[in-house]
């Protein structure tokens, strides 16, 4: 069982940053890829960003250019930096990890954490 525990999260006024934690209980290393979710309230949980294993980024649109995702395999963390945040990045953000159980075909076991609140006001 993999267990992940955000942090980070809170109120900011629009304009400012926020980094997001989610340390993992196992090496960041031995999953497939590790993401950020977020889910406004009355919205789908859509991806914000994921890092691959081999150290690949991906980011919606909507934060390209302003949030950035890293991994810290020494310390079984990823993080993301959230910088010039808008009202509408307004969400619970969930960490993300896929464990590859299978490679072909390709199977994963997705995990994810509890969530960590970040409150945008304008």
């Amino acid at each position: 069982q993999v267990q992940l525990v955000e942090s980070g999260g809170g109120l900011v006024q629009a304009g400012g940053s926020l980094r997001l934690s989610c340390v993992a209980s196992r090496s960041t290393g031995s999953f497939l890829s590790m993401g950020w979710y977020r889910q406004a309230p009355g919205k789908e949980r859509e991806l914000v960003a994921t890092i691959s294993s081999g150290g690949s980024t991906n980011y919606a649109d909507s934060v390209k250019g302003r949030f950035a995702i890293s991994r810290d395999n020494t310390k079984n963390t990823v993080y993301l930096q959230m910088n010039s945040l808008k009202p509408e990045d307004t969400a619970d953000y969930y960490c993300n990890a896929k464990l590859l159980i299978q490679p072909i075909p390709l199977r994963t076991n997705d995990y994810w954490g509890q969530g960590t609140q970040v409150t945008v006001s304008s």
